[in-house]
């Protein structure tokens, strides 16, 4: 019964929230329940759990092309037409004045795809550990009352 009073101190004490948070805890290193990447804490020491760089950056890849591609899409879907409404002249002057701006819508929305989604996943992972671990205490107070209140009972009955 060791264990489990070392568990349920941990749980009383808050001691798990900060230095191992995992989807059982107390049973190894804290994992992103949808990859399986390990978590490591920051190094600010709030206490904060980031994920790893490699699946930040996997991210910041996805986001990257999802943002550029997206944004070329929409760029020559609205932005090719402008530009042939208000420039008068040959196809090709057309694309050489329409081009330049669509680079650079491209370029910055890539940029902030490769910003965004690794923020998203992050905040997605801290969200998901935080309600664990509210989840986690909770329905240990609970578990605990209920084996109180059937101790107590036990107890009660023997007499």
């Amino acid at each position: 019964m060791g264990t489990r009073e070392v568990y349920e101190e941990k749980l009383r004490t808050g001691a798990h929230l900060h230095r191992d948070p995992t989807m059982n805890p107390g049973l190894g290193s804290a994992r992103c329940p949808r990859c399986l990447s390990l978590l490591t804490p920051n190094s600010s020491g709030e206490g904060d759990w980031a994920i790893t760089s490699v699946l930040h950056d996997a991210t910041a890849v996805a986001g990257s092309g999802a943002g550029a591609m997206l944004s070329a899409v929409h760029g020559f879907n609205t932005g090719i037409p402008f530009v042939q409404k208000h420039v008068k002249g040959p196809k090709w002057l057309q694309l050489l004045v329409g081009v330049p701006p669509l680079l650079l819508f491209s370029g910055t929305s890539a940029l902030f795809g490769a910003y965004a989604l690794p923020t998203f996943a992050q905040l997605t992972v801290t969200s998901y550990y935080a309600a664990s671990s509210a989840s986690h205490y909770a329905v240990s107070q609970i578990t605990r009352q209920i084996e109180r209140s059937h101790m107590s009972d036990t107890n009660g009955n023997s007499r």
